[in-house]
């Protein structure tokens, strides 16, 4: 039996997470205190997310979720507080932005939010929020013709790894020489203790409570986790340890790390550390 050892929220993409004690699981992923994992992104003039590939002191604006407000700090910027309430549908300005291989209508968020986004990276940009008359599906070759929604993320609503997982890349690191690395490097939104390492990658169906969340793609690897998740700046890239044993044919050899999942019942379920979790094996 596994447990839920870690839960962790991105309101917005490629910012700084918001580590919970429990979440609600939707279908379009985690929720909790009426904020989406991701449902914030960093777009630049032409529309286009921007992320900590490119700009990795992104990492360092730190979410806080208040009362009415998401509170955003990031070094050297005023404290910025975004309204939780969802703007007028039919009178709140929208942009179309371009999220990957998606192009789709957001809210425009207001100039004073732009402007802090601007000074804190350097480039014109702003921050737009996921509009509710918007769909956006995980690619359903992988869904297996499940229709599963997804905000701003990558492509897929729930990201999960194992804990072992990392334990077994971080004694390979150290073998090599190298520190040890955080889970945060690798962003999951889940985190599973007493499962095999990189047993998720085949796992049929995580059964927590009322939900059933199901693995259904392997997570290639981008340069980010080798991003320091407390100082925004770049360090060793484990990723030249991870392609030794850690590509996937079925993506076309990418260098893989976790498994994106997709909810398929238990839509609203709430999830809490330390909840024992059922790994259900494909084979």
């Amino acid at each position: 039996m596994a447990i839920l050892s870690e839960i962790t929220l991105y309101p917005i993409k490629s910012c700084g997470g918001i580590a919970l004690r429990s979440a609600t699981l939707t279908r379009a992923g985690l929720m909790s205190e009426r904020i989406y994992d991701r449902e914030w992104m960093v777009v630049d003039a032409g529309g286009h997310c921007l992320t900590q590939r490119e700009h990795p002191k992104m990492a360092l604006i730190a979410p806080r979720i208040k009362l009415d407000t998401l509170e955003l700090r990031a070094p050297g910027m005023l404290r910025l507080e975004i309204p939780l309430g969802l703007p007028d549908p039919d009178t709140a300005p929208t942009l179309t932005v371009q999220v990957w291989d998606h192009t789709l209508q957001a809210y425009d968020c207001d100039e004073l939010t732009a402007a802090w986004f601007s000074n804190y990276l350097g480039v014109p940009c702003r921050l737009v929020r996921f509009h509710p008359n918007a769909l956006r599906l995980s690619n359903m070759k992988w869904t297996g013709g499940v229709e599963a929604p997804t905000l701003f993320s990558d492509g897929y609503p729930v990201l999960v790894i194992g804990a072992e997982s990392l334990r077994d890349l971080n004694g390979r690191l150290e073998k090599a020489g190298r520190s040890p690395l955080p889970m945060n490097r690798f962003r999951p939104n889940l985190v599973f203790e007493g499962i095999g390492a990189y047993e998720e990658d085949y796992v049929a169906a995580f059964r927590a409570g009322g939900a059933v969340l199901k693995p259904v793609k392997p997570c290639p690897r981008c340069p980010m986790p080798s991003i320091d998740q407390a100082t925004g700046e770049f360090g060793p890239d484990p990723l030249d340890i991870l392609q030794a044993y850690r590509a996937k044919p079925e993506v076309e050899g990418g260098i893989c790390f976790g498994m994106n999942n997709i909810l398929l019942e238990g839509d609203g379920e709430t999830v809490r550390l330390g909840q024992e979790v059922e790994a259900e094996l494909a084979f």
